[in-house]
């Protein structure tokens, strides 16, 4: 199947295009689910070698960064330096986005995060890399639960994440 050529879910991001460093660079943007207006920086540190963010055109991807996750297809970071592995997929910001890949992509973020740091992200850092993160930090045993997991990303990233209501009710039943 053909990737379409716009994301249907996508936010006007809006920043700084003269800062090319994503963790210092901040989007400026309203959320698609509910009335938060966005102004992190594109990249954040969650837990030990795990960051989260989102993606713009121009950004740098920091050279320490050895895995990278992204699910969100439109768009990518320039990369000046070798990843060990990167790992590209399909997915949406959606009330009906289907979640049968994401224990996948957390055991996958998981088993590279034991080995160097891992960047996992969309297109904001508000709800797929979310999903993708919660699971990680469950998994590896960071947070016990969805319910931490969601306070620890909002409180690193920004209040604003798991805003899509079917992506948080996964979680929380995580």
């Amino acid at each position: 199947m053909a990737l379409p050529t716009i994301d249907p879910t996508a936010y006007e991001l809006g920043g700084d295009s003269s800062v090319t460093d994503p963790r210092i660079r901040r989007l400026n943007a309203w959320a698609n689910h509910g009335a938060f207006h966005l102004t992190m920086p594109f990249m954040t540190q969650v837990a030990e070698n795990l960051w989260h963010g989102g993606v713009e055109r121009g950004l740098i991807l920091p050279e320490f960064i050895e895995y990278k996750l992204s699910l969100y297809q439109w768009k990518d970071y320039w990369i000046g330096h070798e990843l060990k592995e990167s790992r590209e997929v399909e997915m949406y910001d959606s009330l009906d986005q289907g979640f049968e890949q994401i224990q996948e992509l957390a055991e996958w973020v998981n088993e590279r995060r034991l080995e160097g740091p891992v960047f996992v992200h969309c297109q904001a850092g508000l709800n797929r890399s979310s999903l993708v993160v919660a699971a990680a930090l469950i998994g590896l045993g960071d947070v016990k639960n969805g319910e931490e997991a969601i306070e620890l990303i909002r409180a690193k990233r920004d209040p604003a994440c798991l805003c899509n209501p079917a992506f948080e009710a996964w979680v929380r039943g995580l």
